[in-house]
């Protein structure tokens, strides 16, 4: 495999320029990986984002400015893929951060190895989460399981019914992929079922959802 193949582009944002520089040299040492610009806040990441258009953003969250969630939706609805790469693991980080269409979320203090994996699934549109971020998710869903669907759920179930895919369902409601996915994940945690076919028909069956007359 050619290095053009291989390769995969990256821009770094932080706003401490000691961490830019210790992350710029850990990937320099490995000829899988091009750094191709780093970002000091937000605003700059959309800048140079948008003029290098790298396979991956490692983005911090906490910056002056346009923070790293507000960057990172900004960046997602356009099609970004944005690693998060933070030192803060709460629900009031994780969740917001993933909801704004973050690819992948990791810590700071992961091993070279764990995060040169995490670039490549990231580069790869695969998701990638910290056990901790992890762990809220699974929460979120189960803590949300006894309740009715939410209006907004409904409006994504009666999309998905309709045979939208996520990404027509988000630009018909003005929200991103990462929310319709959220919703999903909340629906099928209310119903009782692991995917959207099973969660139209459990939908149907409980009369959420009313069949349309024939034409």
């Amino acid at each position: 495999m050619s290095r053009s193949e291989a390769v995969i582009r990256l821009l770094i944002v932080d706003d401490h320029p000691v961490v830019r520089d210790g992350l710029s040299s850990m990937f320099a040492r490995d000829p899988e990986f091009e750094v191709v610009g780093e970002a000091g806040d937000g605003a700059e990441a959309v800048r140079l984002a948008d003029a290098l258009r790298p396979d991956v953003i490692l983005m911090d969250l906490r910056m002056p400015g346009l923070d790293g969630v507000s960057a990172t939706r900004e960046l997602a609805g356009g099609g970004a893929r944005v690693l998060v790469l933070t030192t803060y693991d709460t629900d009031s980080h994780v969740l917001p951060a993933i909801e704004a269409g973050a690819t992948g979320y990791l810590l700071k203090d992961a091993p070279r190895d764990e995060l040169l994996q995490a670039v490549r699934a990231t580069a790869r549109g695969e998701a990638v989460l910290a056990p901790s971020a992890a762990a809220l998710l699974m929460s979120r869903v189960r803590s949300s399981a006894s309740g009715p669907l939410s209006q907004r759920e409904l409006e994504v179930l009666q999309l998905v019914a309709a045979g939208a895919t996520n990404r027509e369902a988000a630009a018909k409601l003005f929200v991103t992929e990462a929310t319709v996915k959220s919703h999903l994940l909340n629906i099928y945690g209310k119903l009782g079922v692991g995917d959207r076919a099973a969660a139209v028909t459990e939908a149907f069956n409980r009369g959420l959802l009313i069949p349309r007359p024939p034409s």
